[in-house]
């Protein structure tokens, strides 16, 4: 039977497969975000100041980011089963040589592997989505692989420092390198890349939000030129560079000493306060997809815009507040950065619509490296501008250098929110909704 059988509904072997994948995802966001409460553990660990601190989290998703393509292309060739399956196994070496490491370097070294390992797993579940469940199911079951997901950031943030904080550091990821090769073994013994029916594999555009079974060439240079011709593809990278840095940067490492050392926080109610971005962030997420596929011609000034606008609002209030701000400020900035990233899935519509099939992973792949960049510029300005002001190491962080180094933040809004501005027209002026009045003049 070929692909175009129609599936009506999925089976129990297809939510058996999809719960592996899905759970295989889960522990690929806690080493992701593994870091995250346990921040000052590393810089006391390898005595490390802000700027080699940032470097962990740059490094790291320098390496994710720049993967997306080729991951996409290995899928196209292989099929999600093996992808999957290497993918945690080199999470889990990522994390071993992080338990041993005797230094930065070869800590450092262990997160660019852990990157790598991580930016294979939640594409290669999309493509179990498209292959194993009806079309008119995807988008349900990206929602859900995405909300169910996100539970790795909170087994992050609280269970695992409590686990560190009790045992050792080479005990604690260790234990998590551990857990990636079972994964492995279990992704390899239940999982398989289609359904017994099909004679051929199916390919999905990855990192989009919305699942399609489509047929495409593998990406080349002029797909990646294509996309990027079109003003589309260039809202979208605007689009995904200035909605979710903030957040993650305070997420993957800085939130966690701001929250301590600078607002005077213990470190339970630190971690509850980044559990709750992480909670409010998969509330939000239906909410604003729903309301995207609503005004489709709308969404970048009536979504995009106002979620860094109540970012930057938000930041500037903390910073601006005389002395350590008060619990229901903080809570109010959390809230605030949790619409960063549903905000940002909002890009990959843009690539999505703009764009053919045959060159949409290039589309996603530019739109992908936005956001990346942006992070990484975040998050390594922020520990420049620490280590300037004579506060790089957790004994000399103070709350006055926190707040000049968060500021940093706001150039890189501005830079993003001016270009959303212009390619949003030039992309309606594409699509026949404005007139170029520069022609008419």
């Amino acid at each position: 039977m070929s692909t175009s059988t129609i599936r009506t509904s999925p089976d129990w072997r297809a939510w058996l497969i999809w719960s592996v994948g899905v759970a295989a995802y889960v522990l690929a966001i806690t080493n992701r975000t593994s870091l995250s409460a346990v921040g000052v553990d590393a810089a006391d660990r390898f005595g490390a100041d802000a700027a080699t601190l940032s470097l962990f989290a740059v490094m790291q998703l320098a390496v994710y980011g720049g993967m997306q393509i080729p991951v996409g292309i290995l899928l196209d060739r292989f099929g999600a089963r093996p992808i999957i399956a290497i993918g945690m196994i080199v999470m889990a070496l990522g994390q071993f040589v992080m338990a041993v490491s005797p230094s930065i370097g070869v800590a450092i070294l262990a997160r660019m592997l852990i990157g790598a390992g991580d930016a294979a797993v939640f594409p290669a579940v999309l493509r179990l989505v498209a292959t194993w469940f009806p079309a008119q199911r995807g988008p349900i079951m990206v929602q859900l692989t995405g909300l169910v997901g996100q539970c790795g950031q909170l087994l992050a943030l609280i269970p695992l420092a409590a686990f560190l904080h009790a045992t050792t550091w080479t005990i604690t990821f260790g234990s998590i390198a551990g857990l990636g090769v079972l994964f492995a073994i279990l992704v390899w013994a239940i999982i398989r890349n289609r359904p017994p029916e099909h004679d051929v594999d199916v390919t999905v555009n990855t990192e989009t939000g919305v699942v399609r079974v489509v047929t495409s060439a593998i990406d080349t240079g002029v797909g990646i030129r294509g996309a990027w011709a079109h003003p589309g593809t260039r809202l979208a990278f605007w689009s995904h560079f200035t909605t979710p840095f903030a957040g993650t940067a305070f997420l993957l490492l800085w939130g966690m000493p701001f929250l301590t050392a600078g607002e005077g926080l213990s470190p339970a109610a630190a971690a509850g306060l980044l559990s709750l971005n992480v909670v409010v962030a998969m509330v939000l997420g239906p909410i604003l997809g729903e309301l995207s596929r609503r005004i489709p011609t709308r969404r970048s000034l009536a979504l995009v815009l106002p979620s860094v606008l109540v970012q930057a609002a938000a930041w500037i209030a903390v910073i601006c507040w005389p002395g350590p701000a008060p619990i229901w400020m903080l809570i109010l900035l959390v809230v605030a950065l949790a619409a960063g990233g549903p905000a940002s899935m909002i890009a990959f519509d843009h690539a999505r619509t703009h764009n053919p099939a045959h060159r949409l992973s290039s589309a996603t792949g530019v739109t992908n490296s936005g956001g990346f960049l942006a992070a990484l510029l975040a998050i390594l300005l922020i520990g420049l501008t620490l280590d300037l002001q004579g506060a790089g190491t957790p004994a000399t962080y103070t709350l006055d250098a926190f707040r000049l180094a968060f500021l940093t933040q706001v150039p890189l809004w501005l830079l993003g929110a001016t270009f959303i501005v212009i390619e949003r027209k030039r992309t309606r002026i594409r699509m026949g909704l404005d007139s170029d009045r520069r022609r008419r003049g």
